[in-house]
């Protein structure tokens, strides 16, 4: 069984709010490449290597938490995986389902996370 990725690039709030949703994700998908590091940054972004049919769960406690201020994070993947990262999210955190588009095996949705 082959892997996929997961892409996630968030914008708006700080470092902390990036670290503190890519955290969120692990339990799903596993570590991802890389936390977000760079503190200037207005865009951040994480990949992750996931299983093929990832199931979405729920953070586990610590993993979710506050934000400083709202988030917008776009996830982009399998539509498997998409769905997995937008239903943990949901458990983790309020948010508001501000989009999506589809392609053949690809999806992308975009969701504001407020705090």
């Amino acid at each position: 069984m082959s892997d996929t990725q997961l892409t996630v690039t968030l914008s708006g709030g700080g470092i902390d709010d990036a670290r503190t949703i890519v955290r969120a994700l692990e339990g799903v998908f596993g570590a991802p490449d890389a936390l977000p590091t760079d503190e200037r940054a207005t865009v951040r972004t994480a990949t992750f290597t996931s299983p093929v049919a990832p199931e979405a769960g729920a953070a586990p406690e610590e993993a979710g938490g506050r934000l400083s201020a709202p988030v917008e994070v776009t996830v982009q993947g399998t539509p498997q995986a998409v769905e997995a990262a937008s239903e943990t999210l949901s458990h983790a955190f309020t948010l508001r389902n501000e989009g999506a588009a589809s392609g053949d095996q690809e999806r992308e949705r975009q969701l504001l996370l407020v705090p």
